[in-house]
């Protein structure tokens, strides 16, 4: 067991690097440079941490740097953090969003505040994935959305105030059903066994419960994520919120707060009302392939680029769902994978929809044509970005998906029969767009635009690098996540474990 002080360091460093650019924001360009030095060294802590995680025992499922502290014994509040090989992806990827998004996705109107704010964000982000205790947990994902709010209220676009009205009110009501859960189940476990009151995970998952209480249970906790991720039919908030947030924050929203969702969904709806399953799971199946031609439809027909990948990730988190809730170990994994991949896909998507908007003041598919002609580079990354999101093997995003679909096949295979379409929904919507945006002859403003320039290729480096990596060699981020879903997935089905 290595020392939970990493954790610690991985949640406060945002918080005093963010202290830190407020600070000196009235030195110009500095709060940028200190929040990508914050950046930086969050990332390199990030990388320690899954490092020793990677030396730890091998084949080890149980959560590694593992803390408690009670901080109040009548409030039932803790300290307890722990990683495991889910959370350990999600946290990489929430380091990574953090450098990228800085780096790529600059604004300087009212700087220090912008970068402030982002930096809050990651360590409010960075504690939730961290959490083993549910009451912490549920601090952590609701404060995640003040720095959302701001950002898309302060930096957004013409419809900005509203959009950033409409994520509050949806994603704080939906959370609103989760606090309650989390009261009820703490309080039922407390009248159980008597003593102080404990929301922690492994004391939670012991409470003995009724067939009925766990599904209502399970129904507050899925609303709660359902509308984070978002999976539809809650997931109304997310077109707007995405089109209107800077790039930065439609980054943050999509690759990193819709992960906390079906992050949610999976460890604790799924991990902890196991007895609910058998009801639910069709329901929630049959929604999650809903959301995927839903998703797929809308994201043909839509006006601008911001909304097509907003589209295109309600899609992909109805994959997502679809593994987490199979009771299949394969498709589990997968949905963990796609988690990941999805995050560094969104990244890739977002950043050059955002070098576009920055030469052409517009992301509306209607103002583009023939930009394949006078920016190639920019064409040939959007063109592998384009690819992996639709599942090209030997792209990241094949190896999620294919797993999602053969082990829920081996369990409930007409969801994944009828969800498979929505790979060939993929296909059609994305080539249709970069077809319309890239193909053609470039006339006007289009004919001038700028290719990538030095410093936005190198940006997209990492992304192209995990895309092809985790496409071509998978196998050792697979074996992180494996003894960990093996754990929950034997907890929740057993007899879904070899599927």
């Amino acid at each position: 067991m290595h020392s939970s002080l990493w954790l610690a360091a991985l949640i406060l460093v945002p918080v005093v690097g963010s202290l830190v650019a407020l600070g000196v924001g009235k030195v110009e360009g500095l709060a940028y440079r200190v929040a990508v030095a914050t950046a930086a060294v969050q990332m390199v802590l990030t990388l320690v941490v899954a490092f020793l995680y990677n030396n730890h025992v091998t084949g080890a499922s149980s959560f590694d740097f593992y803390s408690r502290h009670v901080l109040s014994v009548p409030l039932g509040l803790a300290y307890d953090v722990g990683v495991d090989g889910i959370s350990l992806l999600m946290v990489v990827l929430t380091s990574l969003v953090l450098l990228l998004s800085l780096l790529g996705a600059r604004d300087r109107r009212r700087e220090p505040a912008f970068v402030g704010w982002l930096l809050m964000l990651t360590s409010f982000t960075m504690g939730s994935f961290l959490s083993h205790d549910l009451l912490e947990f549920f601090i952590f994902f609701e404060l995640t959305l003040i720095p959302c709010y701001f950002i898309i209220s302060q930096w957004g676009g013409a419809q900005r105030a509203r959009a950033a009205l409409k994520f509050f009110i949806y994603t704080f009501a939906g959370s609103a059903s989760l606090l309650v859960g989390i009261l009820y189940l703490g309080f039922l476990h407390q009248h159980q066994v008597g003593g102080a009151i404990s929301f922690a995970y492994g004391t939670l998952s012991t409470t003995v419960m009724s067939h009925g209480t766990a599904v209502w249970l399970f129904v507050a906790f899925a609303v709660a994520f359902a509308v984070k991720a978002p999976l539809w039919p809650w997931h109304t908030w997310s077109p707007l919120a995405y089109a209107e947030a800077p790039t930065a924050g439609s980054i943050e929203m999509s690759a990193l707060l819709a992960k906390l969702g079906t992050y949610g969904l999976l460890r604790f709806a799924v991990g902890l009302f196991p007895l609910a399953l058998a009801d639910v799971r069709p329901v929630v199946l049959s929604l999650a392939v809903i959301g995927i031609l839903y998703g797929s439809i809308l994201a043909c027909v839509t006006p601008d680029l911001k909304r097509l990948v907003a589209y295109s990730s309600v899609a992909q988190m109805g994959f997502i769902v679809l593994g987490v809730m199979s009771g299949s170990q394969i498709a589990t994994v997968g949905a963990v994978l796609l988690m990941f991949n999805h995050g560094v896909i969104t990244v890739g998507f977002f950043l050059i929809i955002g070098f576009i908007e920055q030469r052409r003041g517009s992301i509306l598919v209607k103002d583009f044509t023939g930009l394949q002609g006078p920016a190639p580079v920019m064409a040939a990354l959007f063109t592998l970005v384009m690819l992996a999101s639709i599942g090209l093997p030997g792209l990241s995003g094949f190896v999620g998906e294919y797993f999602i679909l053969i082990g829920t096949f081996a369990t409930h295979a007409w969801w994944s029969v009828v969800a498979t379409f929505g790979v060939v929904a993929a296909a059609l919507y994305l080539l249709w767009a970069y077809q319309r945006v890239f193909h053609g002859r470039a006339e006007g403003a289009n004919a001038a635009i700028p290719d990538a320039t030095s410093r936005e290729r190198w940006v997209l480096v990492p992304v192209v690098v995990l895309i092809v990596a985790l496409g071509v060699f998978p196998k050792p981020v697979i074996d992180r996540i494996s003894p960990s879903v093996q754990d929950l997935v034997h907890h929740t089905a057993p007899g879904g474990v070899t599927k």
